[in-house]
């Protein structure tokens, strides 16, 4: 049993979250989670509507008793969906936990749960940035370290240097992301300062993610080289994994003139979709972190959290053995 910050502010077990991971978070991955005793979290924007989210809550309420939140992530985009509407839908489904994301564009949201008592966890990319989420009010910080899937911000500050740094600057209850997926992860993160970690790419390869076996199959084919980092030059980087539709963004954008335009097509949410339900790994591209590297098996989320702590409680143990042996 490991007992942090984290796990006494969300009433879990174990200080491992999942990461609200777009067409992943459904209620089968994030009540295996909590079931677990870790929190699961489903992600707000994959439903298409604010009403599909009340019944997707629903739906993971009756497979688990235990705690579980919703991640809400305000995209930069021409079109955006209606944060408000889905941010009261969190509400009136009586979530107690949210994780947000994005742009400063978040903070009308976070007043709007901060009314109704939610504890908000904030997703940051940086020192900076995590000081002032902790400065308006969030309750606990996930910092991303370079080596995570989706967007790890412009900075290019890997965990071992960027974790202790904002544990040196905030007060609040500190997530590691970015690279984890076993007992010396969570043990590393607890050392560098962190109160737990968050998984997604880990997470993405156990039974219950509700993604093609295909692409499973492709976190355990690739490793720690098997990423490719998209959108530098837009100042939006995103790390996806490495396949031959990434691989070809990375082409097009390669040329001095490229405009988002010229692989639109290719990273189309559409057909990332697609590509997690078929596991045609042709139809686009999928995220994916350095994680790849650490991950050897597809095992259920109960296995893997188990083995996570029974190798986190020994390496505790060993080191607390030796140092005072010495």
């Amino acid at each position: 049993m490991i007992k942090t910050r984290l796990t006494e502010l969300l009433g879990i077990e174990r200080p491992i979250v999942q990461g609200g991971m777009q067409n992943v978070g459904y209620a089968e991955l994030a009540a295996a989670v909590s079931n677990a005793g870790g929190l699961g979290i489903l992600t707000a924007l994959t439903q298409p509507s604010p009403e599909a989210l009340v019944a997707e809550i629903a739906r993971c309420r009756a497979m688990t008793d235990k705690p579980f939140g919703v991640n809400m992530t305000v995209f930069p985009t021409t079109r955006p969906p209606d944060y408000q509407a889905y941010a009261q839908a969190i509400i009136d489904s009586d979530i107690t936990v949210v994780e947000t994301a994005g742009t400063s564009a978040v903070a009308p949201l976070w007043q709007m749960f901060r009314a109704n008592g939610l504890k908000i966890l904030h997703k940051c990319t940086s020192v900076r940035h995590a000081m002032s989420a902790e400065r308006k009010g969030v309750d606990a910080i996930s910092i991303d370290g370079f080596e995570c899937a989706g967007h790890p911000g412009e900075d290019d500050i890997p965990g071992l240097i960027l974790i202790p740094a904002t544990a040196d600057k905030v007060r609040i209850p500190l997530i590691a992301s970015g690279g984890f997926a076993d007992g010396r992860g969570l043990v590393a993160a607890l050392a560098l300062g962190a109160e737990g970690i968050n998984m997604g790419t880990r997470f993405c390869a156990t039974v219950e993610a509700p993604i093609h076996p295909n692409v499973k199959q492709a976190y355990l084919d690739n490793d720690e080289r098997g990423t490719n980092l998209i959108f530098r030059k837009f100042h939006n980087t995103a790390r996806v994994g490495k396949n031959a539709v990434s691989d070809e963004v990375v082409r097009r954008l390669s040329a001095p003139e490229a405009m988002f335009e010229d692989v639109a097509e290719l990273v189309a949410g559409a057909k990332g979709r697609e590509l997690l339900k078929t596991g045609d790994m042709a139809q686009g591209i999928f995220w994916a972190g350095m994680a790849q590297g650490l991950i050897h098996d597809v095992p259920t989320v109960r296995e893997l959290l188990d083995r996570i702590m029974a190798e986190a409680v020994a390496i505790i143990g060993i080191r607390l053995a030796r140092a005072s042996s010495v």
